[in-house]
């Protein structure tokens, strides 16, 4: 008879030490992968502000005939519809935003995320295929417009749920989200030099290379993101459980629930996973609703100030390549290319005025304030770049860079950190699933505004680029008296908390 002992039963016990380096791996992947796949959804957006001035002449530049062009873009109506294609894209991006932060908060984040950058590649390349097609159809144009801007508005409210899922106690949260949400100028970026470099070789390319850019990142996404803390802990349990039965004949169903969730606490303090009292099979969150969501305060402000500094953010996006290209710097036109190349600045302008923007909202701990600073100085910026901006390229390009730096700090504030904090402040309990919710309706109200912006500037520009920036001042004036109140209130109770540690200290005397 064999006196030895039994092999031991299979454990993960080892594992648990590694669980503090596995939650904070899955952090940086969480943030790594959202910021390409947001990265490549702006990148997917870029190429009709590259291609415009190819499809459309200017009718006031001397450098264009007006029988140039791509029809039903050229002539001198073609800026209009063009301006009127962007109007269809982002009233489709924008209606569909609220949808789409609705269904986020019941869906699977992952899947819903890669199905809408895989929408997103097939509506970019539809476009482009217009171009070997050889079609002239106006209607084609803008269906294509309408799908690009359904699948396009599923990004947004997915990635920022999925970060702040990942970052919901950080203190640092307005320097993360604006490190991050630099996504969308490098986005845009990438864009921009792709579609420009391939332009010579025909418009179509523009849209192909960023469509196949999307889709690639759409398959990573897919197989590699974990889009909440309570997923990867379901997956650590799964494994515990599987391992544990194969060494034991059977398992009851009722030991096991409740050792799943007997092991969903012990998880809990050791890695800090989930909130204390959550259980795997009760106590599920639901989802907020619509209007409620329109009621948590901070929303409705926030939410109609993004629809000003969003119509100056993506009238820049759409038509800055343009503007360029038709403006004269030190008397000399810019070519298509280096139209596009020279747009960059103002998006790395931007990458540096989002982070800076989250920077000084966490050290002082005023994300209004922080926003109303970036408004104010937007307006001598755009002002000077566009007295100055022909000068010299040197001065076209340190005052586009200005301008990016603080139109695009307060659009990025709200878009991340603000958003972040207002679905996830006390008032809601911390509801996770209130996060998409509101995210959607600030990114929504906003894109409304972005979708007036190019607009309006396809129309105005025709009449002069004075009026169009002259607009772009006013739309950011009224994007601080949206949050004049929110500042007041923190001025205020940062005052009173000054005046709260005065007393303290004369107390202690």
């Amino acid at each position: 008879m064999d006196s030895s002992p039994p092999p031991p039963a299979p454990t993960v016990a080892p594992a648990t030490s590694r669980r503090h380096l596995s939650f904070h791996n899955h952090q940086i992947r969480a943030l790594v992968l959202t910021f390409i796949a947001y990265a490549s959804f702006h990148a997917s957006r870029k190429p009709p502000s590259i291609v415009k001035s190819v499809l459309a002449p200017d009718p006031s530049s001397t450098t264009s005939s007006s029988g140039a062009g791509w029809p039903p873009f050229d002539g001198d109506r073609g800026p209009h519809r063009l301006g009127e294609l962007d109007l269809v894209f982002l009233s489709s991006y924008s209606a569909a935003m609220y949808l789409s932060g609705h269904a986020a908060d019941r869906l699977d984040l992952r899947c819903f995320l890669a199905a809408g950058m895989i929408g997103s590649c097939i509506a970019t390349a539809a476009f482009g295929l217009a171009f070997w097609l050889d079609v002239h159809r106006l209607w084609f144009f803008v269906a294509v417009q309408v799908a690009s801007g359904l699948v396009q508005s599923i990004g947004w409210p997915c990635v920022v749920a999925v970060v702040t899922n990942w970052f919901s106690d950080s203190s640092n949260r307005g320097l993360i989200m604006g490190v991050w949400n630099s996504q969308t100028s490098v986005g845009n970026i990438i864009g921009s030099v792709l579609a420009s470099a391939v332009l010579n070789f025909g418009w179509g390319w523009s849209f192909v290379i960023p469509s196949i850019l999307i889709g690639l990142t759409g398959v990573l996404v897919l197989f590699f993101l974990v889009a909440h803390p309570r997923d990867l802990l379901i997956q650590s349990m799964d494994s515990e459980v599987e391992l544990n039965v194969a060494a034991s004949a059977a398992v009851d169903d009722d030991v096991m629930i409740e050792d799943l969730n007997g092991r969903n606490s012990q998880f809990s303090e050791e890695i800090g996973l989930l909130r204390p009292g959550f259980s795997l099979t009760e106590g599920k969150e639901l989802p907020i609703g619509f209007f409620d969501a329109w009621r948590v305060p901070g929303v409705a402000p926030y939410a109609f100030s993004l629809f000003f500094s969003k119509l100056v953010a993506y009238t820049f996006l759409y038509w800055l390549p343009f503007y360029i290209r038709h403006t004269a710097v030190a008397g000399e036109h810019p070519t298509h290319r280096a139209s596009g190349i020279l747009s960059t600045v103002f998006d790395i302008g931007g990458v540096l005025g989002g982070v800076s923007a989250g920077f000084i909202s966490d050290w002082l701990s005023a994300r209004a304030i922080t926003s109303v600073m970036f408004l104010l100085l937007s307006v001598p910026a755009l002002i000077f770049y566009r007295i100055y901006g022909s000068i010299s390229m040197s001065f076209n390009i340190c005052l586009m860079f200005l301008s990016g730096f603080f139109v695009n700090g307060p659009y990025s504030l709200i878009t991340t950190a603000v958003a972040a904090d207002l679905g996830t402040q006390d008032i809601i309990k911390g509801n996770s699933r209130a996060l998409a919710t509101i995210t959607a309706i600030i990114d929504g109200t906003g894109s409304v505004g972005a979708a007036l912006g190019p607009l309006l500037t396809g129309y105005i520009s025709t009449r002069g680029w004075n009026n169009v920036f002259m607009m772009l001042i006013i739309s950011n004036s009224l994007a601080i008296m949206c949050l004049i109140h929110l500042a007041k209130a923190e001025i205020t109770s940062k005052r009173n908390q000054g005046m709260g540690s005065i007393n303290i200290d004369a107390e202690g005397l």
